[in-house]
């Protein structure tokens, strides 16, 4: 009996299609696994026109990806590389693209548009049906909203919902009669795009739980650090660039205060010392009353009361609204 041999070859255009899946892993500096799978055709068409000038897609198996995956880390020899593999799921596809992970993944959730829930998909949030006409004349469709729980009634000669009603709470598995009512209704609680599941970048894979940030929260943290950064430069008098010349403003404020408490006589604290020292004459001599002062001590106390007196009224709004530009002043000059 011969022996028939077999010989396994692989198609033509398998090989093809890995190697233009190496040349696309090859082409960024940012390689993107993202899942497409519950896209519609016609929306799916509008993202890549959309991202076309930003990034390149390409869709095809998960096999011949895992294969190419797995060829251009033994090429560079990156074996990090090889952690894409594990990203790939049904309905994968490969993004090259020269933007940074972050605005990547923010393109591509501002790409997203509003789709209806399917029957027996989880809802992605709590979704409320507002109270008001819904347009309807009276017919089945009044059934069909008391059936999923919403206060229905005809109002006006229109069926209308009389209360504000969350009909599926985050989380929960919407049924067949609650996906009909709210395709009538025209409410969209999906989000259709292309999700991130894993982005590469400098031998590093980030999810899409890191790469989702809260912009306006994390400026303010960045903002917080800075300023914290700012002050602690300066009070323990480390010089840099951004704090060097409020440093030397400090410590030239810190050497006029010691110089005038300690009556040590410069050119910049003579007018400060002997101002004080003369207030703090005129203070004792007004204790002392007039007996005890001559003429000319009499007339000085005088007039320091007199200054004291009426200006002090008059100035304090201004001192008032010196307070109040402080802070923002202040703020300012920490960011800058």
């Amino acid at each position: 009996m011969s022996e028939v041999k077999s010989e396994h070859k692989i198609a033509s255009w398998k090989v093809d299609e890995v190697n233009a899946l190496k040349d696309l892993l090859k082409s960024g500096n940012v390689v993107a696994i993202i899942d497409m799978m519950e896209v519609p055709s016609v929306q799916l068409q509008e993202i890549r026109d959309n991202i076309r000038d930003l990034m390149t897609l390409r869709m095809s198996r998960n096999t011949l990806m895992k294969r190419a995956i797995e060829e251009v880390a033994e090429e560079t020899n990156n074996p990090s590389f090889t952690k894409l593999v594990d990203c790939l799921e049904k309905g994968a596809a490969i993004i090259a693209t020269e933007m940074n992970p972050f605005k990547l993944y923010k393109t591509l959730n501002e790409s997203k548009s509003p789709a209806p829930i399917k029957a027996g998909a989880t809802a992605p949030c709590d979704i409320e049906i507002k109270a008001g006409s819904t347009g309807m004349p009276p017919g089945p469709f009044l059934s069909e909203l008391k059936a999923v729980g919403l206060p229905a009634a005809i109002e006006k000669g229109k069926i209308g919902i009389k209360e504000d009603t969350i009909v599926a709470k985050e989380g929960d598995v919407v049924s067949a009669k609650l996906a009909v009512v709210l395709s009538k209704l025209d409410i969209k609680p999906m989000e259709v795009g292309l999700n991130v599941l894993g982005v590469y970048e400098d031998g590093i894979i980030y999810d899409s739980s890191v790469l989702k940030i809260d912009e306006d929260e994390f400026l303010a943290k960045l903002q917080n650090a800075y300023t914290g950064a700012f002050n602690l430069s300066v009070n323990a008098a480390i010089p840099t660039a951004e704090t060097i010349e409020t440093i030397v403003q400090k410590a030239f404020s810190n050497a006029k205060a010691v110089s005038v408490e300690s009556a040590f006589l410069t050119s910049e604290t003579s007018d400060a010392i002997i101002g004080k020292a003369n207030a703090q004459m005129l203070a004792v001599a007004k204790l002392a009353g007039d007996d005890a002062l001559d003429e000319e001590l009499q007339s000085m106390v005088s007039g320091s009361e007199a200054v004291s007196e009426a200006p002090a009224a008059e100035e304090a709004p201004a001192e008032e609204e010196k307070k109040e530009e402080a802070p923002a002043s202040v703020g300012m000059g920490l960011l800058f």
